[in-house]
């Protein structure tokens, strides 16, 4: 493994970076401590032709970690950094809906987001988004069906009370 096929990586990693992160700026710092990991631990990848993975997973592990420590120093300020990106992008008509998506999303629980993520954004297979979250493949399709599930309810002007009921 070279950098070159690391920094081949790094659009993909920045995207999924940026949808953890909630920012650009903390996107970035997500990806080089990502890219510090990994170039550090390169021995340890056995195949070549699983780095997406291998580094995905690296990153996710460092924003869990990120979360917890987080947790322990005290709340979270939310951030509408990622909805203001992609509102900017979409056509007006379509921005108001962009923002209760981004809304929505926020309210699912960190395992939900990630998997979505993971399999939606990042296009992986359900055996792959196991591999970086490391848990069974049969554990990320009922997270994902559990997602699609709270989503479409939030989306449809639910609230997280109502949600809670159809667990």
């Amino acid at each position: 493994m070279d950098e070159r096929a690391i920094a081949a990586q790094v659009p993909r990693l920045r995207r999924y970076a940026a949808a953890l992160a909630g920012n650009l700026s903390d996107a970035d710092d997500l990806v080089q401590d990502c890219i510090e990991k990994a170039l550090a631990n390169r021995h340890t990848l056995r195949d070549v032709t699983r780095l997406g993975g291998w580094l995905l997973s690296i990153l996710h592990n460092l924003h869990v970690s990120g979360l917890r420590w987080r947790r322990r120093r005290g709340p979270e300020v939310p951030v509408e950094d990622l909805a203001n990106d992609l509102a900017l992008s979409a056509a007006p008509a379509d921005r108001a809906e962009v923002r209760d998506f981004v809304r929505a999303f926020n309210q699912l629980s960190e395992e939900h987001r990630a998997v979505l993520l993971l399999t939606g954004l990042e296009g992986l297979s359900y055996r792959e988004a196991a591999e970086v979250l490391g848990v069974p493949v049969g554990t990320v399709m009922s997270r994902l069906a559990r997602a699609r599930e709270r989503l479409r309810v939030l989306l449809d002007g639910g609230t997280e009370q109502a949600v809670r009921r159809i667990k």
